[in-house]
């Protein structure tokens, strides 16, 4: 794979954080006409000083390997598979996070939003779905907004959406990952009439989740966790995120259908 040249990756990321190159070199206490050397490609930075500018434009693990080998060093991350032998370990405690949050559904997720792994009780959600978008790789967010997802049972549609694609629009901002773009597009574009017969958010601050399904109305609020200090590629792009009911009446229902 071909890596952009060092001066035009840190130019593209240092436009995304908006910052000035006098921004830059103050935050990372080298001079401006150093900085301009080295995104015209006159002056090559040191690994430390490479990984100190990359700290302060938040540049992800991804990129940051990408900005290491533009400039000629080996890459810092490893990226190894979640179902690899030297990942075991971690994959055993995503399945015990997921495990643990039954009876209420909870799944992890790549960078691209494509479940990696779930518990049992995401067969609530995904119980009357198409078969078609089950097919792996299984993309959580092609299956919540497509006309053949959870489009059609999801009460409060409209307000869904764009809380989703608000989170996307975030992420492709931190990232500048292209997939995403595409997905976005993709999923921006659905024709999918909205209903939003359903009450307003539970508080200011969560936008629930509220599913019409065969065995009533359930109400979602979701969090999502994410690995802290990760030094694998995979493990700082995998995201969990876990559903609790938003009330009393979903909580019931839950634990009913889990047979608790």
């Amino acid at each position: 794979m071909q890596v952009a040249p060092l001066g035009e990756q840190l130019r593209e990321w240092r436009t995304r954080r908006r910052m000035s190159q006098m921004d830059l070199a103050l935050d990372t206490e080298i001079s401006t006409r150093h900085l301009s050397f080295i995104e015209t490609g006159r002056s090559k930075p040191s690994a430390q000083m490479l990984g100190r500018i990359a700290d302060c434009l938040e540049v992800p693990h991804r990129a940051r390997n990408a900005l290491l080998l533009a400039a000629g060093y080996a890459p810092d991350f490893q990226e190894r598979p979640l179902d690899s032998s030297e990942m075991a370990g971690m994959r055993a405690i995503v399945e015990h996070v997921l495990k643990g949050h039954e009876p209420y559904p909870a799944l992890a997720v790549d960078r691209h939003w494509n479940m990696v792994a779930a518990n049992a009780a995401v067969a609530i959600l995904i119980g009357q779905v198409s078969p078609a978008l089950l097919a792996p790789p299984v993309n959580v967010l092609r299956l919540a907004l497509h006309p053949d997802g959870l489009a059609p049972q999801i009460a409060n549609y409209a307000m869904w959406r764009a809380h989703i694609l608000h989170r996307l629009d975030l992420q492709i901002e931190a990232s500048a990952d292209p997939a995403l773009a595409s997905l976005r597009d993709e999923i921006a574009g659905y024709a999918v009439e909205a209903n939003d017969n359903a009450a307003g958010p539970v508080s200011s601050i969560a936008v629930p989740l509220v599913l019409e399904t065969a065995a009533g109305r359930i109400s979602f609020v979701s969090t999502v966790t994410i690995f802290g200090t990760p030094v694998d590629i995979t493990l700082s792009e995998l995201a969990i995120e876990a559903f609790f009911p938003a009330d009393a009446e979903s909580a019931v229902l839950l634990r009913e259908l889990a047979g608790d």
